[in-house]
């Protein structure tokens, strides 16, 4: 299974970012994991059918009603499965 991996850019920090991407995640079945970066950026890797993720990507450019994403950098990597989805703090 592919694992994608997205670096979310902008205003993404403390305004329930990363709580809305888990929501919409688990909501789509899709499993893996979204943090926050030092670089006051978002890391988040997702496993799931291509076009689930493909509407999941569609959720992560809006992110929460507070955020302002204003770059997604997406990558496929190898890496082994995740079980679920989780927020790591």
């Amino acid at each position: 299974m592919k694992t994608y991996h997205f670096l979310i850019k902008g205003e993404v920090q403390g305004v329930g970012y990363r709580i809305t991407a888990y929501l919409n995640a688990t909501r789509l079945g899709i499993t893996g994991s979204v943090k926050n970066l030092p670089n006051d950026n978002v890391e988040v890797f997702a496993q799931g059918d291509e076009k689930i993720i493909d509407n999941f990507k569609k959720y992560l450019k809006i992110g929460s009603s507070m955020s302002r994403v204003s770059e997604i950098d997406e990558d496929i990597l190898d890496k082994p499965e995740f079980k679920d989805f989780q927020v790591i703090y």
